[in-house]
């Protein structure tokens, strides 16, 4: 039995116990703790790398994992210990040619990626079930189970075709970014050495229109500044910025600017903070640490998405040799809320929300995996946010994002109907 479907059922035996009560009874009826409210949250993360992980040997997303030992930081058991009811589960593809033989073999990995999470989906038809809708995923979260919608980060496996969007849309994508770490054919990535378009390109401007039409929420995280001022005068819906950070806080080029923040929310857009700790502050070099982990790249010949279960544990146990004798510098629980609270100083907790960048390198000391979600909720109320401002920053502001987008492209056809 699901989480939200036990807390219901507590809400009614608490309801029915009140109506047994005598009218002379005094006492006050019993506030709910706070794991019990935390629990009755919708709790949506917009950016969950998790499927990469569906793909490594050996990896069962129903059995509870440590990050600690094996880097992940989803699944099952940890989703239902934090309170986290799912979200969008992200199809990621590295940048790479402008080339079209290279554009069909990216797409072929983006499908694959897709089919595993369905697979993920099918073969755990209790623990999880596909979105369509943002009605859809409130229904999922109430009974208990979790919520699956995909995204798609860097849009590159498109190739130069934009109907392809469509492909990925009846897979179960809701949401895309045009562009990663560097510049590609829809628009400038924020971390290339230098622009090529000076924001979208013609084609990205294609992959917006494509994205208004599906009800596709368009994402604006790593792109490029010009970009994010295309997306909001181009996009007939709000857009969001699923996994980023503020730059006021620490200047990054992965971050946004107030003016820019201020600007999101004016046009109905959400920030969902990013726990990344390369984005939340400046480290120290640390040479030793990068020739260890670059002579460990060197031991293996494939990546480890194509090894066995045996040659994955290898390369595991390696990896925790080199963290142990080289340990990274990291982030604090501090840092992360640190951009938060900025966040929701400049524009309020109803166009902020949490994308920490779960198993694709976010997570801070005190903030470990999903399991943690109750910690942010503790440190809000302390605070001064209300329980309704935390369901909206747990959820509720993605939920509407995805609600306007599905609007924009139900008044879309309905025009097209009239033509």
């Amino acid at each position: 039995m699901g989480v939200k479907l036990r807390v219901s059922m507590i809400a009614l035996a608490a309801g029915a116990l009140a109506a047994c009560q005598t009218a002379t009874s005094q006492e006050p009826a019993a506030e709910p703790d706070f794991m019990e409210q935390h629990q009755g949250l919708i709790i949506l993360d917009t950016h969950l790398d998790t499927p990469a992980n569906l793909v490594q040997p050996g990896f069962d997303i129903m059995e509870r994992h440590d990050a600690a030992l094996d880097y992940s930081q989803v699944d099952w058991p940890r989703m239902e210990e934090g309170g986290l009811d799912g979200g969008w589960w992200v199809l990621y593809t590295p940048q790479g040619p402008l080339d079209e033989r290279s554009y069909q073999l990216t797409r072929d990995v983006a499908i694959m990626r897709a089919v595993a999470v369905r697979e993920m989906v099918a073969a755990n038809p209790d623990e999880f079930e596909m979105a369509d809708t943002a009605a859809d995923a409130r229904r999922i979260a109430n009974e208990g189970k979790k919520v699956v919608m995909m995204s798609i980060e860097n849009s590159y496996p498109l190739g130069t075709d934009v109907s392809l969007l469509e492909t990925f849309y009846n897979l179960g994508v809701r949401m895309v970014g045009p562009v990663h770490f560097r510049n590609n054919q829809f628009a400038d990535s924020g971390t290339d050495i230098q622009q090529a378009y000076g924001g979208l390109s013609p084609l990205g401007e294609e992959l917006v229109r494509e994205a208004n039409r599906l009800g596709m929420v368009l994402d604006g995280s790593h792109a490029a500044d010009d970009v994010f001022d295309d997306l909001i005068e181009l996009s007939g819906a709000p857009i969001i910025l699923s996994h980023s950070g503020t730059s006021a806080i620490y200047m990054h080029p992965r971050n946004i600017d107030d003016e820019r923040l201020r600007t999101l929310a004016e046009h109905g857009g959400v920030i969902q903070i990013n726990a990344l700790g390369s984005y939340l502050k400046q480290f120290p070099e640390n040479p030793e640490r990068d020739a260890a982990m670059r002579a460990m790249r060197a031991e293996f010949s494939t990546s480890p998405a194509d090894m066995t279960e045996e040659e994955y544990e290898v390369y595991i146990a390696r990896r925790n040799e080199v963290d142990a004798q080289f340990p990274p510098e990291r982030a604090d629980f501090e840092d992360f809320m640190e951009q938060l609270l900025h966040a929701l100083r400049v524009i309020g907790p109803e166009h902020v929300g949490i994308g920490p960048d779960w198993d694709g390198g976010g997570g801070v000391i005190g903030l470990e995996d999903v399991s943690d979600y109750p910690a942010i909720t503790q440190r809000l109320l302390d605070e001064g946010y209300s329980w309704e401002d935390i369901g909206n920053i747990m959820g509720g502001n993605s939920l509407r994002v995805l609600e306007a987008a599905e609007a924009h492209a139900a008044e879309l056809a309905a025009a097209a109907t009239t033509e």
